[in-house]
């Protein structure tokens, strides 16, 4: 079933797209074999992070985005992020109905994921979705955030270049640069500019921008809801996509991303996996209880936790 499902994700098939989708969102066993069978197929694809505060017209932006990228010859994959649960209906806000149009194009697949407040988990999903895009042929993946807290930040660590979305109101930037949006951003834009006069703003953010491995941040201008500035972005994007290239940083950055991901990825499992032994075991249950009843304070007993996991390990290794 796996390797018919692979087959068909190689072939572009939406439906066998979104099914697989799932399965490595469930993080079980069959979604582990369709990465290991589809990872050495992927690579190919320019993933892309929209991010920045909530109110931002990210949504729409991102719909733009896609148009532009499709008058380019480009397919598109989207995946969408939210801080809601997808059984309630939450995980396709009103923002997107108008991006939801383009799933209907062969050439465009867009899904939403709910974040589930599990920012570890949906990383983890999140970065293999991507992968499933990309092996779909996907030329562009384009990952949007929407909410605020560590999922807006997190999306650096998915992607080739992360745009922060701003708008020109007082304070936007103090508030995005305090949310560590500096670090992680390639890319600025100003959205909604046709409300407030941007200067101001860009000014602010171009002050503060830090350059990295010899990019310097450019600060764009966009009104989304016009389509104003969408085809200088797109440009901006593609310019730094060969700057990447030609300088040899896209296979640092994955590699570095990679660093990351197995080392996040490892302490998951261990952790799943270590807490699924410890509660079968007598010894933990001994410990719990001389806490509960204040014979032993958690410090204390976090120590002699360590040595009751080295057991498991040692245990299970013998």
């Amino acid at each position: 079933m796996v390797s018919e499902l692979a087959s068909r994700v190689l072939k572009g098939d939406h439906q066998a797209l979104g099914r697989a989708i799932s399965l490595v969102e469930d993080g079980g066993e069959e979604g582990r074999r369709l990465i290991r069978d589809l990872y050495p197929r992927t690579g190919k694809a320019f993933t892309v992070g929209i991010t920045g505060p909530t109110g931002t017209g990210k949504s729409t932006l991102v719909d733009k985005i896609i148009e532009e990228y499709r008058r380019r010859g480009k397919s598109v994959g989207v995946l969408a992020i939210d801080p809601s649960s997808p059984y309630s209906g939450g995980a396709l806000l009103g923002d997107r109905i108008r991006m939801m149009d383009h799933s209907l194009e062969r050439e465009v697949f867009i899904r939403s994921m709910a974040s589930r407040g599990d920012v570890g988990g949906l990383a983890r999903a999140a970065r293999n979705t991507i992968r499933l895009l990309d092996a779909a042929g996907m030329d562009v993946v384009i990952v949007e955030t929407v909410g605020a807290g560590q999922t807006e930040v997190q999306v650096a660590t998915a992607v080739d270049a992360t745009v922060v979305v701003l708008m020109p109101q007082l304070g936007d930037e103090v508030q995005a640069f305090k949310a560590g949006f500096n670090e992680i951003a390639d890319m600025f834009v100003v959205n909604k500019a046709d409300i407030v006069n941007p200067a101001k703003t860009m000014f602010n953010v171009a002050s503060g921008v830090q350059e990295k491995d010899g990019w310097r941040p450019p600060v764009l201008k966009t009104v989304a809801l016009k389509g104003t500035g969408v085809a200088a972005l797109v440009d901006a994007l593609e310019k730094f996509g060969k700057f990447l290239d030609e300088h040899g940083l896209r296979e640092e950055r994955m590699r570095r991303r990679l660093e990351a991901e197995l080392v996040e990825a490892a302490f998951s499992d261990f952790y799943n996996e270590t807490v699924d032994r410890l509660k079968r075991d007598r010894q933990w249950h001994q410990l719990l209880g001389q806490v509960s009843k204040k014979e032993l304070d958690p410090e204390t007993a976090a120590g002699k936790l360590v040595k009751i996991i080295a057991r498991l390990d040692a245990s299970s290794n013998a």
